[in-house]
């Protein structure tokens, strides 16, 4: 498991592009049948993925966490960008297809992850978060996701909003989870762009077409720095950065949060006017 410790906004107001990247950016997600897993000091999340090709992966409990297992103090969110597979909670098996997703709450013991074809394998994207309550495991279909239609093409913003888990869709303790499509002729996420002291947020870019990027955003509204971000790179945005980004296409992500509180509209614009 990586580590990343804290970043000052004054630290980050003189960073080089190599020192925004080895801080921020999550380059790989995904590897053949292994189990990735950055650890952030940013409210604790643990951003990582899965991808079951020839065997069953199984959850590790890195020696940092100093727990008995994994999900012993953790609660996990998990959202599928790749072929259909299954998640196994402590005997409970839970199918899903891309963009379907399963949460998975503290004191499970045993996670597995596998995949229907090692053709068309899964690729499961994880999200945790530290729990101070239980809540069961739950899985939900991307045709089951309560959703959001905002944008418009002549700003370059249209785009469909899922909501997995928050208050009005899966329970959790303090994990905040979804994702977002881009329509075409549209590549501006988040737009105005925004900030939240109150929670940290982790992005998975995925869906970018081959020989395409994303041109993320961060920083103060008044000292921002840009990475460019690639297939299946996912970036850690901290309490007080904006986050936003522009694509040569249009894309998708996944975006989750975790903090104070689990209020999706707990935001804080900045004016398009005053970004530097």
């Amino acid at each position: 498991m990586d580590y990343r410790f804290e970043a000052s906004r004054k630290e980050v107001s003189t960073f080089t592009n190599q020192e925004l990247r080895d801080n921020f950016l999550i380059e790989r997600i995904f590897s053949a049948d292994q189990i990735n897993l950055t650890y952030s000091i940013y409210d604790r999340m643990i951003i990582g993925g899965a991808m079951p090709v020839a065997k069953t992966l199984h959850l590790p409990n890195p020696e940092k966490l100093r727990a008995t297992y994994f999900l012993e103090r953790r609660e996990l969110g998990i959202i599928n960008v790749g072929g259909k597979g299954t998640i196994t909670a402590d005997g409970v098996a839970f199918s899903i297809d891309k963009l379907g997703a399963v949460y998975v709450g503290r004191g499970t013991k045993e996670v597995s992850f596998s995949s229907d074809s090692s053709e068309n394998p899964a690729l499961f994207y994880l999200l945790s978060s530290p729990a101070h309550a239980n809540y069961p495991c739950a899985k939900l279909d991307k045709e089951q996701v309560q959703t959001v239609v905002l944008g418009t093409l002549e700003t370059s913003n249209h785009r469909t909003i899922y909501k997995y888990i928050h208050n009005e869709g899966i329970q959790s303790c303090q994990l905040v989870m979804g994702l977002t499509i881009l329509e075409p002729g549209s590549i501006w996420n988040t737009m105005p762009a925004h900030v939240h002291d109150r929670r940290m947020e982790a992005y998975l870019y995925f869906d970018v077409t081959p020989g395409h990027a994303v041109l993320h955003l961060m920083g103060e509204t008044t000292e921002t720095k840009h990475m460019w971000v690639h297939n299946h790179q996912a970036i850690i945005s901290p309490p007080w950065s904006i986050h936003s980004g522009a694509g040569t296409k249009n894309y998708s992500f996944i975006w989750g949060m975790a903090g104070e509180n689990k209020d999706y509209t707990d935001m804080d614009f900045a004016e398009i006017s005053d970004l530097r």
